[in-house]
């Protein structure tokens, strides 16, 4: 049995790479992010309702936002690395910054963007290595923000 689809259905994005512009900071392609998000604690509050039934109301408590982590092949482009160090030297005022995380499709054509606020890496780190293999040797950085929105 085949249900015929509705005229406005759209297919959903395939990611194909993606793009991180950081404020002074970081522009270059990823392979890979996760975390885009937010989450809220929920708080448990217990009534008694009119016919003296006992109910625990559940509602939302702290937002937080998760961190974002962006992986790509490692070359010689410190920008990460050089970011991270402002961080362990101290300088998490200056190291704060805004960006934009961008998805791309297989035709370059943007379908997402989510901008961050005041944001600076918690976590770099370098690429496995072993000389009995031919994988692409990885990078990855972990950034903490106060604040995600997606804005495409």
């Amino acid at each position: 049995m085949s249900f015929p689809r509705p005229d406005d259905a759209k297919d959903p994005a395939v990611s194909f790479h993606f793009a991180l512009e950081v404020s002074g900071k970081i522009t270059g392609y990823f392979t890979a992010v996760d975390g885009i998000g937010s989450e809220s604690e929920v708080a448990e509050h217990k009534i008694t309702d009119k016919n003296k039934k006992p109910v625990i109301m559940k509602v939302p408590g702290r937002l937080t936002w998760t961190e974002v982590t962006l992986k790509r092949g490692i070359t010689d482009n410190r920008d990460v690395w050089d970011w991270r160090k402002e961080v362990e030297d101290g300088s998490v005022a200056s190291a704060r910054a805004n960006g934009s995380i961008m998805m791309y499709d297989q035709t370059g054509t943007l379908v997402a963007q989510w901008d961050f606020i005041n944001g600076w890496p918690s976590k770099v780190s370098g690429p496995g290595i072993s000389s009995e293999n031919s994988e692409i040797a990885i990078e990855e950085i972990t950034i903490v923000h106060e604040g995600i929105t997606r804005t495409t």
